[in-house]
Protein backbone atom coordinates (compact mmCIF):
# COMPACT_ATOMS: atom_id res chain seq x y z
CA UNK A 1 0.00 0.00 0.00
CA UNK A 2 1.67 3.13 -1.40
CA UNK A 3 -1.49 5.97 -1.14
CA UNK A 4 -0.41 8.25 1.71
CA UNK A 5 -3.46 10.82 2.22
CA UNK A 6 -0.92 13.54 3.49
CA UNK A 7 -0.22 14.86 0.23
CA UNK A 8 -3.62 15.78 -0.66
CA UNK A 9 -5.23 16.73 2.76
CA UNK A 10 -7.46 19.82 2.29
CA UNK A 11 -8.14 19.37 -0.95
CA UNK A 12 -11.75 20.01 -2.69
CA UNK A 13 -12.54 16.02 -2.58
CA UNK A 14 -11.57 16.37 1.80
CA UNK A 15 -13.82 19.64 1.88
CA UNK A 16 -17.11 17.92 0.14
CA UNK A 17 -16.28 15.00 2.07
CA UNK A 18 -16.12 16.34 5.82
CA UNK A 19 -18.78 19.21 5.32
CA UNK A 20 -21.16 16.45 4.27
CA UNK A 21 -19.53 14.43 7.29
CA UNK A 22 -20.38 17.11 9.67
CA UNK A 23 -23.67 17.59 9.17
CA UNK A 24 -24.22 13.98 9.16
CA UNK A 25 -22.52 13.89 12.83
CA UNK A 26 -25.01 17.16 13.76
CA UNK A 27 -28.24 15.17 12.73
CA UNK A 28 -27.27 11.89 13.78
CA UNK A 29 -26.73 13.71 17.35
CA UNK A 30 -29.85 14.97 17.70
CA UNK A 31 -31.33 12.01 19.36
CA UNK A 32 -30.06 11.34 22.84
CA UNK A 33 -29.11 7.69 21.90
CA UNK A 34 -25.40 7.12 21.18
CA UNK A 35 -24.01 5.98 17.69
CA UNK A 36 -20.68 4.47 16.22
CA UNK A 37 -18.74 6.11 13.70
CA UNK A 38 -16.53 3.63 11.69
CA UNK A 39 -13.53 5.09 9.36
CA UNK A 40 -12.37 2.51 7.81
CA UNK A 41 -9.67 4.34 5.91
CA UNK A 42 -8.65 6.88 8.66
CA UNK A 43 -5.16 8.23 7.65
CA UNK A 44 -3.42 10.13 10.40
CA UNK A 45 -6.14 12.03 12.20
CA UNK A 46 -4.13 15.17 11.66
CA UNK A 47 -2.20 16.94 8.51
CA UNK A 48 0.76 19.70 8.70
CA UNK A 49 -0.47 21.68 5.41
CA UNK A 50 3.06 23.11 5.29
CA UNK A 51 4.84 19.94 5.66
CA UNK A 52 6.85 18.58 3.08
CA UNK A 53 4.65 16.50 1.64
CA UNK A 54 1.61 18.95 1.32
CA UNK A 55 4.19 21.42 -0.08
CA UNK A 56 4.61 18.93 -3.03
CA UNK A 57 1.05 19.34 -4.55
CA UNK A 58 -0.28 22.61 -2.76
CA UNK A 59 -3.81 20.70 -3.28
CA UNK A 60 -5.06 22.59 -0.03
CA UNK A 61 -5.39 25.63 -1.53
CA UNK A 62 -7.52 25.04 -3.75
CA UNK A 63 -9.51 23.12 -1.31
CA UNK A 64 -9.91 24.35 2.46
CA UNK A 65 -7.13 27.21 1.39
CA UNK A 66 -10.27 28.67 -1.06
CA UNK A 67 -12.20 29.30 2.48
CA UNK A 68 -9.60 31.11 4.39
CA UNK A 69 -7.44 34.67 3.23
CA UNK A 70 -3.85 34.47 3.98
CA UNK A 71 -3.95 35.96 7.52
CA UNK A 72 -6.43 32.89 8.94
CA UNK A 73 -9.47 34.44 8.57
CA UNK A 74 -12.79 32.95 7.08
CA UNK A 75 -14.01 33.96 3.57
CA UNK A 76 -17.50 33.47 4.13
CA UNK A 77 -20.32 32.00 2.09
CA UNK A 78 -23.61 33.42 1.53
CA UNK A 79 -25.39 33.42 4.95
CA UNK A 80 -27.48 30.49 5.02
CA UNK A 81 -24.51 28.42 3.49
CA UNK A 82 -22.24 29.85 6.20
CA UNK A 83 -24.56 28.70 8.90
CA UNK A 84 -24.32 24.74 7.25
CA UNK A 85 -20.23 24.65 7.09
CA UNK A 86 -20.00 26.40 11.07
CA UNK A 87 -19.79 22.72 12.26
CA UNK A 88 -16.72 22.10 9.69
CA UNK A 89 -14.88 25.32 10.42
CA UNK A 90 -15.37 25.28 14.31
CA UNK A 91 -13.84 21.85 13.98
CA UNK A 92 -10.46 23.39 11.51
CA UNK A 93 -10.33 26.38 14.13
CA UNK A 94 -9.42 24.03 17.27
CA UNK A 95 -5.92 23.10 15.28
CA UNK A 96 -4.96 26.51 14.04
CA UNK A 97 -4.08 29.29 15.40
CA UNK A 98 -6.34 32.56 15.63
CA UNK A 99 -4.96 35.54 13.34
CA UNK A 100 -2.67 33.06 11.82
CA UNK A 101 -2.19 31.20 8.28
CA UNK A 102 -3.72 27.87 8.22
CA UNK A 103 -1.17 25.56 9.25
CA UNK A 104 -3.00 22.50 9.95
CA UNK A 105 -6.07 20.45 8.67
CA UNK A 106 -8.21 17.55 10.07
CA UNK A 107 -8.44 14.15 8.92
CA UNK A 108 -11.65 12.24 9.20
CA UNK A 109 -10.65 11.29 12.66
CA UNK A 110 -10.35 14.94 14.12
CA UNK A 111 -13.56 16.26 12.87
CA UNK A 112 -15.11 12.93 14.42
CA UNK A 113 -12.81 13.81 18.13
CA UNK A 114 -14.14 17.47 17.53
CA UNK A 115 -18.31 17.07 17.38
CA UNK A 116 -18.78 13.45 18.81
CA UNK A 117 -20.43 13.10 22.30
CA UNK A 118 -18.66 11.15 24.94
CA UNK A 119 -21.40 8.67 25.05
CA UNK A 120 -20.69 7.79 21.22
CA UNK A 121 -17.77 5.68 20.07
CA UNK A 122 -15.29 6.07 17.47
CA UNK A 123 -13.73 2.70 15.45
CA UNK A 124 -10.58 4.16 13.69
CA UNK A 125 -9.34 1.83 11.23
CA UNK A 126 -5.82 2.44 9.16
CA UNK A 127 -3.70 -0.30 7.22
CA UNK A 128 -0.77 1.80 6.20
CA UNK A 129 1.72 1.13 9.38
CA UNK A 130 3.16 4.30 9.39
CA UNK A 131 0.26 6.10 9.00
CA UNK A 132 -1.50 3.79 11.64
CA UNK A 133 1.16 4.61 14.43
CA UNK A 134 0.73 8.25 14.15
CA UNK A 135 -3.09 7.84 14.23
CA UNK A 136 -2.36 5.75 17.83
CA UNK A 137 -0.17 8.47 18.38
CA UNK A 138 -2.96 11.45 18.04
CA UNK A 139 -6.19 9.26 19.13
CA UNK A 140 -5.75 6.14 21.37
CA UNK A 141 -5.88 8.56 24.44
CA UNK A 142 -9.12 9.06 23.93
CA UNK A 143 -11.92 6.89 26.09
CA UNK A 144 -13.82 6.79 22.80
CA UNK A 145 -11.71 6.17 19.77
CA UNK A 146 -10.98 2.23 19.56
CA UNK A 147 -7.95 1.49 16.98
CA UNK A 148 -7.28 -1.21 13.91
CA UNK A 149 -4.54 -1.76 11.50
CA UNK A 150 -6.46 -4.42 9.17
CA UNK A 151 -7.84 -4.29 5.99
CA UNK A 152 -11.25 -2.45 5.95
CA UNK A 153 -13.38 -5.00 4.26
CA UNK A 154 -12.53 -7.33 7.55
CA UNK A 155 -13.12 -3.79 9.47
CA UNK A 156 -16.85 -3.48 8.67
CA UNK A 157 -17.60 -6.58 8.61
CA UNK A 158 -16.48 -7.26 12.35
CA UNK A 159 -18.05 -4.19 13.80
CA UNK A 160 -21.61 -4.75 12.04
CA UNK A 161 -24.00 -4.11 13.09
CA UNK A 162 -22.48 -2.25 16.87
CA UNK A 163 -24.30 -2.43 19.70
CA UNK A 164 -25.77 1.05 19.78
CA UNK A 165 -27.67 0.15 16.40
CA UNK A 166 -26.93 3.73 15.39
CA UNK A 167 -24.38 4.27 13.46
CA UNK A 168 -22.32 6.23 10.21
CA UNK A 169 -19.78 4.28 7.87
CA UNK A 170 -17.28 6.01 6.36
CA UNK A 171 -15.81 3.83 3.69
CA UNK A 172 -12.72 5.88 1.55
CA UNK A 173 -10.18 3.86 -0.31
CA UNK A 174 -7.26 5.53 -1.75
CA UNK A 175 -8.70 4.02 -5.74
CA UNK A 176 -5.08 2.64 -6.23
CA UNK A 177 -5.35 -1.17 -6.85
CA UNK A 178 -7.19 -1.91 -9.95
CA UNK A 179 -9.67 -3.85 -7.98
CA UNK A 180 -10.24 -0.74 -5.52
CA UNK A 181 -14.05 0.01 -6.74
CA UNK A 182 -15.16 -3.80 -6.84
CA UNK A 183 -13.79 -3.90 -3.01
CA UNK A 184 -15.28 -0.62 -2.41
CA UNK A 185 -18.95 -1.75 -3.68
CA UNK A 186 -18.91 -4.93 -1.75
CA UNK A 187 -18.23 -3.19 1.32
CA UNK A 188 -21.20 -1.13 0.82
CA UNK A 189 -23.30 -4.12 0.03
CA UNK A 190 -21.89 -6.27 2.76
CA UNK A 191 -22.08 -3.44 5.38
CA UNK A 192 -25.89 -3.10 4.40
CA UNK A 193 -26.47 -6.54 4.73
CA UNK A 194 -24.90 -6.26 8.27
CA UNK A 195 -26.69 -2.83 9.61
CA UNK A 196 -28.98 -2.06 6.94
CA UNK A 197 -30.86 1.04 9.24
CA UNK A 198 -27.04 2.71 9.40
CA UNK A 199 -25.53 5.61 7.44
CA UNK A 200 -23.20 4.88 4.96
CA UNK A 201 -20.68 7.13 2.91
CA UNK A 202 -19.29 5.92 -0.11
CA UNK A 203 -16.18 8.59 -1.46
CA UNK A 204 -15.01 8.04 -5.09
CA UNK A 205 -12.62 10.35 -7.32
CA UNK A 206 -13.76 11.76 -10.41
CA UNK A 207 -10.29 11.40 -12.66
CA UNK A 208 -11.92 10.97 -16.13
CA UNK A 209 -11.02 7.33 -16.57
CA UNK A 210 -14.41 5.55 -16.50
CA UNK A 211 -14.08 4.96 -12.35
CA UNK A 212 -16.44 7.06 -11.29
CA UNK A 213 -19.50 6.13 -13.65
CA UNK A 214 -18.95 2.55 -12.98
CA UNK A 215 -18.56 2.62 -9.11
CA UNK A 216 -21.99 4.77 -9.50
CA UNK A 217 -23.53 2.28 -11.58
CA UNK A 218 -22.49 -1.09 -9.47
CA UNK A 219 -24.05 1.28 -6.50
CA UNK A 220 -26.97 1.88 -8.34
CA UNK A 221 -27.52 -2.05 -9.16
CA UNK A 222 -27.42 -3.08 -5.51
CA UNK A 223 -30.68 -1.64 -5.39
CA UNK A 224 -30.78 -0.09 -1.85
CA UNK A 225 -33.31 1.96 -0.46
CA UNK A 226 -32.33 5.62 0.50
CA UNK A 227 -29.28 6.20 -2.08
CA UNK A 228 -28.13 9.62 -2.34
CA UNK A 229 -25.50 10.56 -4.56
CA UNK A 230 -23.61 14.05 -4.77
CA UNK A 231 -20.90 14.97 -7.01
CA UNK A 232 -18.61 17.87 -7.09
CA UNK A 233 -16.70 18.69 -10.06
CA UNK A 234 -14.09 21.78 -9.91
CA UNK A 235 -13.53 21.47 -13.41
CA UNK A 236 -14.08 19.77 -16.83
CA UNK A 237 -13.13 16.00 -16.63
CA UNK A 238 -10.57 14.97 -19.31
CA UNK A 239 -9.10 11.48 -20.01
CA UNK A 240 -5.73 10.91 -17.60
CA UNK A 241 -6.45 14.59 -16.07
CA UNK A 242 -6.33 13.96 -12.69
CA UNK A 243 -8.97 14.73 -9.81
CA UNK A 244 -11.53 16.74 -11.39
CA UNK A 245 -13.96 16.38 -8.53
CA UNK A 246 -15.28 13.47 -6.25
CA UNK A 247 -18.46 12.38 -5.11
CA UNK A 248 -20.34 10.19 -1.96
CA UNK A 249 -22.54 7.67 -2.20
CA UNK A 250 -25.05 8.38 0.74
CA UNK A 251 -27.24 5.32 2.28
CA UNK A 252 -29.75 6.27 4.64
CA UNK A 253 -28.41 9.93 4.87
CA UNK A 254 -30.07 11.72 8.02
CA UNK A 255 -32.55 14.14 7.51
CA UNK A 256 -32.73 16.80 6.26
CA UNK A 257 -28.79 16.28 5.14
CA UNK A 258 -30.31 16.03 0.74
CA UNK A 259 -32.17 19.05 1.23
CA UNK A 260 -29.23 21.18 3.13
CA UNK A 261 -26.90 19.66 0.48
CA UNK A 262 -29.38 20.92 -2.18
CA UNK A 263 -28.65 24.42 -0.92
CA UNK A 264 -24.93 24.37 -0.20
CA UNK A 265 -23.55 22.49 -3.28
CA UNK A 266 -23.50 25.25 -5.72
CA UNK A 267 -22.06 27.63 -2.97
CA UNK A 268 -19.52 25.17 -3.02
CA UNK A 269 -18.93 24.48 -6.53
CA UNK A 270 -18.55 28.38 -6.77
CA UNK A 271 -16.43 28.57 -4.40
CA UNK A 272 -14.31 25.95 -5.58
CA UNK A 273 -14.32 25.96 -9.34
CA UNK A 274 -11.16 25.62 -10.82
CA UNK A 275 -11.95 25.89 -14.59
CA UNK A 276 -14.89 25.91 -17.28
CA UNK A 277 -16.75 22.46 -17.06
CA UNK A 278 -17.33 22.92 -12.94
CA UNK A 279 -20.31 21.08 -11.79
CA UNK A 280 -22.40 19.92 -9.28
CA UNK A 281 -25.17 17.28 -9.11
CA UNK A 282 -27.44 15.50 -6.51
CA UNK A 283 -29.20 12.88 -7.51
CA UNK A 284 -31.27 9.73 -5.91
CA UNK A 285 -29.85 6.57 -7.09
CA UNK A 286 -32.94 4.56 -5.13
Amino acid sequence: MNYRHVYHAGNHADVLKHIVMMRAFLHLKKKDKPFLFLDAHAGTGLYALWGDEALKTLEWQDGVGRFYDPSGNAVPLATDCEALIAPWRDAIATVNAVGQPLSHYPGSPAFALHILRKTDRILLNELHPEDHGKLADFAARDKRVFLSAGDAAIAVKAHLPPPERRGFILIDPPYEREDEADRAIRMLRDGYRRFATGAFALWYPVTGDGLSDRLVKEAQALALPKMLKAELLVRQVLPEGGLAGSGLILINPPWPLAEELAVLGPELCKRMRQTDGAKWSLDWLS
